[in-house]
């Protein structure tokens, strides 16, 4: 037999919903038509301010589009909405990177999610990326590779595979990763390489050499070689600025 409380709570809910159907059965279709459509934008747009504030921007927008147009917003309502989530989406638009070079490879750092990522620049691979590649396939390019292009690909194997230099037979790139880069480096490579534009002021030149030292000391398990690269190009570009 059915416990006295959930045969109530069952008898209370069967008149709920039956006087709800009935409300709707006499309710004005346009007036019930208008009121889906607040009740389905107020949920849209509730649903994208909430994904929204976790980041995942990707996923809100369409659902903050949708519920604007169920609400029948102007396009104030998406101003509100892009002022609410301006800031986050303001960052991931203009994300800063560094770029460095070698004769092999280009590689990118994004300076927000800290992925290292590049691609071959030269020899029979030119113009793919570095992720088309297995441990084994990107071990057997260093020894193709010169000092400067063996030392980037070392940071990438740290980043894609921490564990690879335990696992790696001998020393792949036959100690060449420690070699310094040859060559003086120029402004515009020093700029690329701290993620700065041109005719960037001192203050800025340091903020971003302390923000990209603290992803790429290899106190914290960074790139010895990308750290020195970084070093140089605060170096040079403070030179230029005292000169």
């Amino acid at each position: 037999m059915f416990a006295m409380p959930t045969l109530i709570a069952g008898l209370f809910t069967f008149l709920f919903l039956y006087l709800l159907l009935q409300l709707l059965r006499a309710a004005n279709p346009a007036v019930l038509a208008r009121a889906i459509r607040l009740a389905g934008g107020i949920i849209a747009f509730g649903m994208a301010a909430f994904i929204g504030s976790r980041g995942e921007l990707a996923v809100a927008l369409p659902l903050a589009v949708l519920g604007v147009g169920l609400l029948g917003w102007s396009s104030s309502g998406m101003s509100f909405f892009a002022r609410l989530f301006g800031a986050g989406m303001q960052r991931t638009a203009s994300g800063h990177t560094s770029q460095v070079r070698s004769r092999f490879l280009d590689m990118v750092l994004d300076h927000a999610s800290g992925r290292l990522g590049g691609r071959i620049i030269d020899g029979p691979d030119a113009g793919r990326s570095l992720d088309d590649f297995d441990l084994p396939r990107l071990l057997a390019m260093m020894t193709g590779f010169d000092a400067e292009s063996c030392a980037l690909l070392e940071a990438y194997l740290d980043r894609r595979f921490p564990a690879w230099r335990h696992n790696a037979q001998g020393d792949p790139a036959g100690g060449r990763s420690h070699a310094s880069p040859g060559g003086k480096m120029t402004d515009e490579e020093a700029y690329q390489i701290l993620g700065l534009q041109p005719g960037a002021g001192s203050d800025e030149i340091r903020r971003a050499h302390r923000g990209l030292m603290k992803k790429l000391h290899p106190d914290q398990g960074g790139s010895t070689y990308l750290a020195a690269r970084v070093n140089a190009a605060k170096d040079t570009l403070l030179r230029t600025h005292r000169s």
